[in-house]
């Protein structure tokens, strides 16, 4: 966990990573996250399941926090408000989903696991980041150069224990989320569904969705500007 120096007097930024990325995923977004207040990235490297990594940032990082979860990292973020509702001064949510895996999904996922215990890790598809980008993006090679390397840098520990993360159905929790929430979704992205972003934002008392049109799943890096716009013009509007 490491921490930017600028002072805020109401918050914390907590940026959480999607699978297999680190704090390079925000590296477009750092200048601006940093103006909007002091920043602490969250680091997934060691993560094996929710519930702790979650508890390990409410102790590392004190007072008031807003997490800012990306597609995993917005699993983190939701069990933060679960376990310390009183924590969190607000919540944003970028293509992320409240709903656990399908079966299919977890068996097809213990099955590769099993395969890179016995054969090693080589690092992710390039196709399947080429799939996870807005289809303008796919043929830009030095964008996908940066996710492969985040998950070269990860490693194969990281990548299986990633892979077979326990993520419960957290939709029943949804009510009991009472700080300012942002949900953000991008039109490209083939990861997640709209219905899913309109799950969790109905499911919120209060929440807002937001839709970033020409942007697939890896919407820090395809879209950093819209991203700080809609964080920055919502943390405004509720006066945090």
């Amino acid at each position: 966990m490491t921490s930017s120096t600028k002072s805020s007097p109401n918050f914390t930024l907590v940026p959480l990573p999607g699978f297999m990325t680190d704090r390079a995923l925000w590296s477009r977004m750092e200048a601006g996250l940093a103006e909007l207040g002091p920043c602490h990235y969250g680091d997934f490297s060691g993560l094996t399941d929710l519930p702790t990594t979650a508890r390990e940032i409410l102790d590392t990082v004190p007072g008031p926090l807003l997490p800012v979860g990306f597609s995993l990292g917005g699993y983190v973020a939701r069990e933060m408000a679960r376990q310390a509702p009183d924590r969190l001064a607000g919540l944003v949510l970028m293509n992320t989903s409240p709903r656990p895996p399908r079966p299919e999904i977890i068996s097809r996922n213990t099955a590769i696991a099993e395969k890179i215990r016995e054969r090693g890790f080589r690092g992710l598809s390039p196709a399947g980041v080429r799939k996870s980008l807005h289809p303008d993006l796919r043929g830009d090679d030095a964008m996908v150069q940066e996710v492969l390397d985040m998950a070269l840098r990860l490693g194969g520990e990281t990548f299986i224990n990633q892979l077979v993360l326990q993520r419960p159905d957290g939709r029943a929790d949804l009510a009991a989320i009472t700080c300012p929430a942002l949900v953000i979704w991008s039109r490209q992205d083939e990861l997640r569904s709209l219905d899913e972003a309109r799950e969790m934002a109905d499911g919120i008392p209060g929440a807002k969705l937001e839709i970033i049109e020409d942007a697939g799943h890896m919407t820090p890096m395809e879209a950093p500007e819209a991203s700080l716009a809609l964080i920055r013009d919502w943390i405004s509007e509720n006066g945090l």
